[in-house]
């Protein structure tokens, strides 16, 4: 069996006091038919916090630990996320231009890691994740980035729509990365407040978000293999900003 994770907590009671103690969470997993006055309890204290809950099979919650988990187990993050919301004024107030990455759907650590790491040297100003179906910022994420993880503003959001259109009206351009534009990277003025969004590894940018981005580009492919890996097209795409704004 492997190890218990440094950062997981387990038993409703545990993880009710980590939440009244202001703890960052980055995940709960939850029995599927859990119920209960103490269920209720837990249910009754992430409301309205931006915490994810999972209902998942309990056969999950033991490959997590086998001690007496009451149905629940818990991740404690290694960091404070940063809002958007609070974050973009704060940037344009300190004279800042708005460099940001938003990932949807990517869920592999290891390139969550790499792009983090990526977007640390770039000087990107935060990256942005939605608050379900991500990678989140694990031991093994913040290991790949190098403890970019740990400096860089992560901005875990509820509703990534909702994030799109108010970076919009904030005067910030969404650019999306897809294999299906026509336009290439290298055309683009990232010289002003832009987002570039990544999509998920195997199925790329959502529809509802790729509807409301203002740019598209794609990078040439010329061989055999369709596409690049995602924290590559990212580091390809974020240089190419980055020497736009530095020219």
């Amino acid at each position: 069996m492997n190890p218990t994770p440094d950062n997981l907590i387990f038993g409703i009671r545990t993880i009710l006091e980590a939440i009244e103690a202001g703890k960052e969470i980055d995940k709960i997993f939850i029995k599927k038919d859990l119920a209960g006055d103490l269920a209720k309890q837990l249910f009754d204290a992430v409301k309205g916090r931006n915490i994810p809950v999972l209902r998942v099979p309990v056969e999950k919650i033991d490959r997590f630990t086998r001690k007496n988990h009451q149905g629940a187990v818990a991740f404690i993050s290694p960091i404070t996320y940063a809002r958007t919301t609070a974050l973009i004024p704060s940037l344009y107030e300190a004279g800042r231009m708005p460099f940001l990455v938003i990932l949807d759907g990517v869920t592999d650590t290891r390139n969550f890691g790499a792009i983090a790491r990526t977007c640390e040297c770039a000087g990107v100003d935060a990256v942005i994740i939605p608050q379900t179906g991500s990678a989140g910022v694990t031991p093994d994420a913040v290991k790949t980035s190098a403890g970019a993880l740990l400096s860089l503003p992560i901005c875990r959001e509820h509703n990534l729509a909702y994030i799109v259109n108010f970076l919009k009206e904030s005067g910030v351009t969404i650019v999306a990365a897809s294999e299906k534009a026509t336009a290439s990277y290298t055309d683009l003025d990232y010289n002003r407040p832009i987002a570039i969004v990544m999509g998920a590894e195997d199925t790329g940018i959502s529809p509802e978000i790729a509807a409301l981005c203002d740019e598209t580009v794609a990078i040439p492919i010329n061989g055999r293999i369709s596409s690049l890996n995602v924290s590559v097209a990212a580091g390809i795409l974020i240089y190419e900003a980055l020497k736009h704004r530095t020219a």
